[in-house]
């Protein structure tokens, strides 16, 4: 059984969820705000969160950059809003995934199975039996630990930013585009992605690269898509 926190400041919103969720499966556990979300935290394991933005006393961004500290479970952003400017800063500040309301909840459904499910399989593309490490120069990632290191120097990620790196790491110098890399990754068809997966981008570059403007590993194909450099 998993564990799933719905924080939300509108109750009835939050019951809705939590009965589609139980009706999983799932073990619901409720906070109205990001205060009190941290202290479920600090308290129980939770396997994936979904995060309404707008709350009182701290709202989801915030709670979202106070979680990504110290774990890397799935959230997803749960919020009215649905400009494309929001749903960017809430990826670059750590998100997995957003959802807009008002929403279907068995699409809600749709996303949280499909977020455990990568969650769960950190990193496992196959069964194959593969290397434990992938290098590229100084970057590394350990399959069999999920740790990846620029340098020697461990560097945290994100289960979707350690997928798109073990992807880009087995195929090194091959170039994937952004439908490719979503597809792979993230196990669903493409459509308008092209945000979401920049942003993913973005973010590993910042972990990886000494300069992330000028990048030495992850690099860009303009108007092709992004590759690993052989080096």
């Amino acid at each position: 059984m998993y564990n799933v926190l719905v924080v939300d400041d509108d109750k009835e919103i939050v019951e809705s969820i939590e009965i589609y969720l139980r009706n999983e499966g799932y073990k619901v556990f409720k906070a109205y705000d990001g205060l009190e979300a941290l202290d479920i935290l600090t308290n129980e394991e939770i396997h994936l969160i979904l995060m309404d933005i707008m709350m009182p006393k701290l709202d989801g961004i915030k709670a979202t950059i106070k979680i990504r500290q110290e774990k890397n479970i799935p959230i997803i952003l749960v919020s009215a809003k649905g400009e494309d400017t929001d749903k960017i800063l809430g990826l670059n500040i750590g998100a997995d995934d957003y959802i807009t309301k008002p929403f279907n909840l068995l699409e809600l459904i749709a996303r949280v199975k499909s977020n455990l499910r990568r969650y769960m399989n950190f990193g496992n593309f196959n069964n194959e039996t593969r290397e434990d490490v992938l290098r590229s120069g100084g970057l590394e990632l350990n399959t069999s630990t999920k740790e990846v290191k620029v340098d020697g120097n461990q560097v945290k990620v994100t289960p979707i930013e350690y997928r798109i790196l073990e992807l880009l790491l087995r195929n090194k110098g091959r170039v994937f585009s952004i439908d490719e890399i979503y597809e792979k990754v993230w196990k669903e068809e493409s459509f308008n992605v092209e945000n979401t997966v920049a942003v993913h981008i973005r973010r590993i570059r910042e972990k990886i690269e000494i300069n992330p403007k000028e990048p030495r590993y992850l690099k860009v194909v303009w108007g092709i898509g992004y590759k690993i450099e052989k080096i």
